[in-house]
């Protein structure tokens, strides 16, 4: 079983690019961020021809996560709990039947949390102190969960190709690294590192100063894992390529794959 996740940024703009890429790699579950469309905008039946079942949180004109799946899920929960007055869009989880159980695959969209003097940057420690409780009681059903999505976080110096230009900035930031270290000491693996741990594996290139091309990239995207999903862990691949296409979006996806199968 495959399993992606891919900020789309935009999916309005994108949809070409998300049609052939999804043709072309044929994800069991691809997991979508910044699809910036409200739920009745997303274009469900072009994906649906593709065999894809839909889920989606959206949002009017940014923000936005979406499930797209090869069957429909058991079960769908939208949005993050802990802040009953948190309208964003960021966070959508579904249950799906596999042989022997069920695995649990969210999408999320942690905020950017900059510029850090605002009220942008608490937001997104918050945020991942809610996430971090969500988790914690995920894993006590004991089934494979697969936690996909943009993260906005940096989490190492090898994690980016100039650690000094992020040292500012609300990725990089000691406070956002050990938020998500504490989030990974709940017992979760990140999936590129534990199958790859070489430094310069980047997810994201800005649209500025040419930073595709030089490779001045940042590795934001994650796939963490609860130890039951780790033990089924095949390997990953970070899909580099799609970067280059024409109208791209700034992030690419990030895949793992599965000893799992359908029920």
């Amino acid at each position: 079983m495959k399993i992606a996740t891919w900020n789309i940024n935009g999916i309005k703009a994108r949809q070409d690019n998300l049609l052939a890429w999804l043709a072309s790699e044929k994800p069991d579950i691809a997991c979508l961020q910044e699809i910036k469309s409200q739920d009745e905008s997303f274009p469900r039946e072009a994906i649906e021809a593709l065999g894809y079942h839909v889920e989606t949180h959206g949002q009017k004109g940014f923000n936005g996560v979406a499930l797209l799946s090869r069957y429909e899920p058991d079960e769908v929960n939208r949005g993050l709990p802990g802040d009953d007055d948190d309208t964003q869009a960021r966070y959508i989880e579904g249950v799906f039947s596999i042989a022997g159980g069920a695995v649990r695959v969210a999408s999320i969209y942690l905020p950017n949390g900059n510029p850090v003097e605002s009220e942008k940057y608490p937001y997104k420690l918050a945020w991942m102190t809610r996430l971090k409780n969500h988790v914690s009681q995920q894993l006590s059903y004991e089934e494979p969960l697969i936690l996909a999505g943009d993260y906005n976080v940096i989490p190492r110096p090898g994690d980016c190709h100039d650690p000094a230009t992020w040292a500012n900035d609300a990725l990089f930031l000691p406070q956002t690294r050990q938020a998500f270290t504490s989030l990974l000491a709940l017992g979760l693996y990140d999936a590129v590192s534990a199958a790859n741990d070489t430094a310069g594996q980047y997810t994201f290139w800005d649209y500025q100063a040419g930073a595709w091309p030089k490779n001045n990239g940042i590795r934001i995207d994650h796939i963490l894992l609860s130890a039951e999903a780790a033990d089924r862990l095949m390997n990953t691949q970070i899909d580099a390529k799609v970067r280059g296409w024409e109208k791209p979006s700034d992030h690419v996806p990030v895949i793992a794959s599965f000893d799992m199968k359908w029920r």
